[in-house]
């Protein structure tokens, strides 16, 4: 089966899932830690999440890119950047729109806590001036975090398919023997 534009964007649409609910089960727990109110557990949580999403998206990438250029005949490298950037841009939307949600379910009075806090820091360093404009922004905080987490979902997505189908394409190279027919096997004639 070949494949075309149509293609890579259902067969994007499908990891894009998988995806999308890895970051956001990693983004839960992170949040799920932060309910235990031990600041040690919250920092633990965070790092060790955010390692284990960061390369386990290198991974399942990899597994995903290798599995698309399987299926498919004539899978050029330009395809599985362009499934890889695509995988980026639609699990991109499934994580943003849990951390929006997330900013949305918290309770008022832990934002009214956060934001008095940092009122009072702004206007303790930058002059009471700020204090509107730190509301304005924290009224707009989930459209600002969709927005950013979307962005950075799709940029990371993009320079790991443009690394991983370059690098699936490589491996091809030096497991064929070049393609020129000899095999790598070392023989000795003595």
């Amino acid at each position: 089966m070949n494949v075309d534009n149509h293609t890579i964007w259902n067969e994007a649409a499908r990891t894009g899932i998988v995806f999308g609910a890895f970051s956001s089960v990693c983004l839960l727990l992170k949040e799920g830690a932060g309910l235990t109110n031990s600041t040690f557990l919250v920092q633990a949580a965070a790092i060790i999440l955010w390692a284990v999403e960061f390369f386990g998206c290198i991974l399942l990438m990899k597994k995903y890119m290798l599995d698309f250029r399987k299926k498919f005949d004539n899978v050029t490298m330009e395809d599985t950047y362009r499934f890889g950037r695509r995988v980026g841009l639609l699990s991109g939307l499934i994580l943003a729109s849990a951390d929006a949600a997330l900013l949305m379910a918290l309770p008022q009075d832990t934002v009214a806590d956060v934001v008095n806090e940092l009122s009072a820091t702004v206007t303790q360093q930058l002059g009471s001036s700020y204090e509107a404009e730190v509301n304005r922004v924290v009224d707009r905080l989930p459209v600002y975090t969709f927005v950013f987490q979307w962005l950075y979902c799709f940029l990371y997505g993009s320079l790991l398919s443009a690394i991983m189908s370059r690098y699936i394409f490589m491996q091809d190279e030096f497991q064929d023997g070049g393609g020129n027919g000899d095999s790598n096997d070392i023989v000795d004639n003595q």
